[in-house]
């Protein structure tokens, strides 16, 4: 089989929310990050033949990159061959005792209470504010009418900060993430967050879904 280069950069994507994953047999791919506060999954064209451990899936990848098309051949037990032409690499699964892996029952908000879409640019230039002015909070704000996303270092009062309004609320809040926690891919994403510290990515370009956990100062009134 061959893996898209869709398919690949979700991988990438996932490398960095956890340096290893746990193929699972079919189109799901799912990763858990290691302090269990980011949990990512997504849909694939491909279907994987059978379950296999990667303890280091950017070295994985970066293998796979000696390649310009690279075949993966299953058909041997504890690895898979990767070929094209004359070339061949040998790649060894790792025992799944030693991957953190996602739970198997599927993730649900335990509430819905604030929802709003975020662009591509929109996420970009959030991203690219926090780099700029070396800010590690990014906070979703509601308050005088207004949803907004706010970037921003919650423990200085005199900080510099950055803020896009994304949507209309009648209700007064601050969900608080990390900068670092939000590992997703471009995209346009429908956001729902729970005040029960837990919000859902959904990606309106692929079957892809990110649930990040929130800072355990966040409010909600």
């Amino acid at each position: 089989m061959k893996l898209s280069d869709q398919t690949l950069s979700f991988l990438k994507n996932f490398s960095t929310i956890n340096q290893s994953i746990l193929f699972k047999q079919g189109t799901k791919l799912r990763t858990i990050s290691v302090m269990k506060n980011i949990l990512a999954e997504v849909t694939i064209d491909e279907e994987l033949p059978q379950d296999f451990g990667i303890y280091d899936l950017n070295q994985f990848l970066n293998g796979l990159s000696l390649h310009y098309s690279p075949e993966l051949d299953f058909a041997n037990e504890g690895h898979v061959v990767i070929r094209e032409g004359k070339m061949r690499s040998k790649y060894f699964f790792a025992d799944p005792q030693v991957i953190i892996t996602p739970p198997e029952k599927p993730l649900t908000l335990p509430t819905e209470d604030v929802t709003f879409d975020l662009s591509t640019e929109q996420l970009d230039k959030l991203l690219k504010a926090a780099a700029i002015y070396q800010l590690p909070d990014l906070a979703v704000v509601g308050g005088e009418g207004v949803v907004k996303i706010v970037v921003r270092d919650k423990k200085n009062d005199t900080s510099n900060d950055f803020s896009i309004i994304v949507g209309e609320t009648d209700k007064t809040f601050s969900f608080n993430f990390k900068v670092e926690n939000i590992k997703i891919l471009p995209g346009t994403y429908n956001v729902v967050v729970s005040s029960k510290l837990l919000s859902r990515f959904t990606c309106k370009d692929h079957d892809l879904v990110y649930y990040i956990a929130l800072e355990p100062d966040s409010t909600f009134e």
